[in-house]
């Protein structure tokens, strides 16, 4: 099995079972080993009190992408702590793009980022996300 097929064979495991994601309207546009792409479209209820994205909704994108990418090895693993920073809003009608790239995997411990930009390429959100690798795994190999 290649990198990329172990990371789409994880990807749809965790998808599977995934229904906040699945609830938010998260889509998965690619995946491979150490990097993940999900994407959103900024609908009414994803709003908050001042008419724009609320920054649980971006943040939840961005943790969504950060563990499709820190899972791609078939190796279950978990957010340790996460960090993030909003530049700019998502707004009522963009497509919210949230691309992880995993920086550092020593041991059990990772260090991803990812960028969270609108149809324009403006960066709404920049997340820093650090995982730790528990028992098990997504699927059988």
């Amino acid at each position: 099995m290649t990198p990329k097929e172990r990371a789409e064979n994880s990807a749809a495991a965790m998808w599977a079972d995934d229904n906040a994601s699945q609830w938010a309207g998260f889509e998965i546009t690619s995946v491979d080993e150490g990097t993940a792409t999900l994407e959103m479209s900024v609908e009414k209820h994803h709003c908050n009190g001042h008419g724009i994205c609320h920054g649980g909704v971006t943040f939840m994108l961005a943790d969504s992408a950060f563990a499709f990418a820190c899972n791609s090895r078939n190796q279950a693993t978990v957010a340790q702590h996460n960090i993030v920073s909003y530049l700019a809003p998502g707004r009522l009608g963009d497509r919210l793009r949230a691309e992880a790239t995993e920086l550092s995997l020593t041991g059990r411990s990772g260090i991803y980022d990812v960028k969270v930009t609108n149809q324009s390429g403006t960066v709404i959100a920049e997340f820093r996300g650090m995982s730790r690798a528990i028992k098990g795994q997504l699927f059988e190999e």
